[in-house]
Order: structure tokens, then sequence, then C-alpha cells
């Protein structure tokens, strides 16, 4: 990331340097998850349509740790890849909007409260910035290469409400609870990054 980009990253000391934790990153650009695993401080697993598990991919996003996910149905095996992730004490990627869009966390999947309710972990709320502003001369899909892209990493906190209730109107209340801490964290990134 560091050698096609410019990465600035902030807030990556508020990274719990060990157990179990989820980042939920905001989504508007396919480099935004390489970006997060390339200058996050602890390795990441991202869970990742199966779709993108094709060809010369399908091994490497393999062999590197990252958790395929069929976004059509309740995917048993991915659920349980990623909470043996956060169960190992390992940090678990999610785009909690489910799929890329306007990058600004406004509808939610219940996914990522249920991942941080069950698996007991801390979510730390990031915002990819500058990924999606313009295309790049060479290759449209991606940034121009050496722009900068802003990373900024926020206070983890927890989901749920310390009850360790997972019924569904329990997950509903984290769900928007999560919302409220993701958009806050946008908006203090934008404000810190000028973007």
């Amino acid at each position: 990331m560091y050698g096609l980009w410019r990465p600035r990253v902030l807030g990556a000391w508020k990274v719990p340097a060990t157990g179990p934790v989820i980042f939920a990153v905001n989504h508007s650009h396919n480099i935004d998850g390489p970006m997060v695993m390339g200058v996050a401080p602890r390795p990441t697993h991202f869970l990742i349509k199966k779709e993108a598990f094709v060809g010369p991919l399908d091994p490497f996003l393999t062999a590197i740790g990252q958790v395929e996910v069929d976004r059509t149905t309740t995917d048993r095996t991915a659920i349980g890849r990623a909470l043996d992730v956060l169960s190992a004490g390992g940090v678990l990627g999610i785009f909690p909007e489910g799929t890329r869009g306007e990058g600004d966390f406004a509808s939610l999947r219940a996914g990522l409260a249920y991942f941080a309710v069950r698996g007991g972990a801390p979510i730390v709320p990031i915002a990819v910035l500058g990924s999606a502003e313009r295309p790049g001369r060479l290759i449209k899909a991606l940034p121009p290469l050496r722009s900068r892209v802003d990373v900024v990493f926020g206070d983890p906190f927890e989901a749920g409400d310390g009850s360790g209730r997972r019924t569904r109107k329990a997950l509903d209340e984290a769900t928007e609870r999560i919302q409220k801490q993701l958009s806050a964290h946008l908006e203090h990134a934008r404000r810190l990054t000028g973007r």
C-alpha cells in the first residue's frame, strides 16, 4: 500500500494490542480492505464475498487467512470461521454495510452486532477516506497512484449493553448503538482530515 499510494494512518495506537477485536470499516472503494490490512498494527481477517475468491485470488486470499462468505444465504461455515478468529484472539474485519457504497455507514446489517456480542470483542471503527475521490489515469478502477488515502482508527467500544443477551431485540439495539458510534467516528475522521 505504501508503494502505490501515500496512506496517512491516524489513531492506530487505539487498537488493542491483544485479544479479539472487530474492525468496522466503511466501504466506498475496492482498495479499502487491502489498505486497512496493509496499515493495521495487527493481522486482519476480513469477511470477503465469495465472488472475490476466483482464479489466482482464491488461493492467495485463503493463504492470508481471509474468510469467504456467501452473502445470499446464512453462511454457517463463514460464521464459524469468523467466530474462530475471535475466539483465538484475532482481528476480524467487517464492512458493516455488507457491500461497497457511499461508505457512510448509513445502512448497517445485523452481522456486525452478532459477531461483537457473540464473540465478546470490542469494535474499532475505521474510516478510509480518499480512496474513491477520483479514478486513476492509468487504471480507472483504482485511485491515482501516489495519491493520499487517509485511514483513521477510532476508539474501541462495546456493542452490547452488558447483559450478555443475544436476542433479536438485543442485537437490533446493539446495531443502533453501533450505527451511532460509526457515524460519529466518520464525522470526526472527516473533520480531522479535512475530507
